[in-house]
């Protein structure tokens, strides 16, 4: 499984429904394990900034996360960005790697 980032904003109207904040993110979340079954979530969190919400999760492809982006912007996101991830100690691996083939220095 590969690890994924996804990065979300919220559209103004959405964002208005404060008091439907709870039951619009247990939908959101019905609908990925429905149409993702394989998504695995790791971390969920509000943000204060550019986005406003961060998530954590494994999936089996590019394909797949782009389905949870779709999701999130059919249930109110204005912007849905993902990002995969490479964990720390994988990626100091491919450091290592990279210099032993001197392509660093």
């Amino acid at each position: 499984m590969k690890t994924f980032i996804l990065l979300t904003k919220l559209s103004a109207d959405t964002a208005r429904q404060i008091k439907d904040r709870a039951k619009l993110g247990r939908n959101w979340l019905e609908q990925v394990k429905e149409k993702c079954p394989e998504v695995k979530f790791i971390a969920h969190y509000a943000l204060l900034g550019e986005y406003d919400f961060l998530d954590i999760y494994e999936a089996p492809d590019e394909e797949t996360a782009a389905k949870v982006s779709m999701i999130s912007l059919a249930n109110g996101a204005f912007q849905a960005q993902s990002l995969i991830a490479i964990p720390y100690k994988r990626f100091l691996e491919l450091t290592d790697e990279i210099s032993r083939q001197g392509i660093i220095v």
